[in-house]
C-alpha cells in the first residue's frame, strides 16, 4: 500500500486544500483526492508541484506500507 502524508504536511505547515491548489496550480479536485488518500493515480508534475511547495522528498510525502498476507 502507498500512504500519502499530504494532511501531515499540510497539517505542518497550516495550509488548507485551497491553499495547496492556489500555490501549486493544482486542480482543488487532485488535492482532495491525496489529502483523503483515495486517489488511484499520480501524475509525476503534481508530485513536483507539492514537492516543490512543502520543500521535501518524495519519500517525504509518500511511503510504501507492505500489505499483511
Amino acid at each position: 500500500m502507498i500512504k500519502c502524508n499530504l494532511s501531515r504536511l499540510m497539517g505542518e505547515h497550516k495550509m488548507k486544500i485551497a491553499d495547496v491548489a492556489r500555490e501549486t496550480g493544482l486542480h482543488r479536485n487532485t488535492v482532495t483526492l491525496l489529502y483523503n488518500e483515495t486517489a488511484t493515480r499520480v501524475d509525476i508534475e503534481s508530485i513536483d508541484k507539492l514537492c516543490a511547495l512543502f520543500q521535501c522528498n518524495v519519500s517525504d510525502l509518500f511511503e510504501y506500507i507492505p500489505s499483511e498476507k
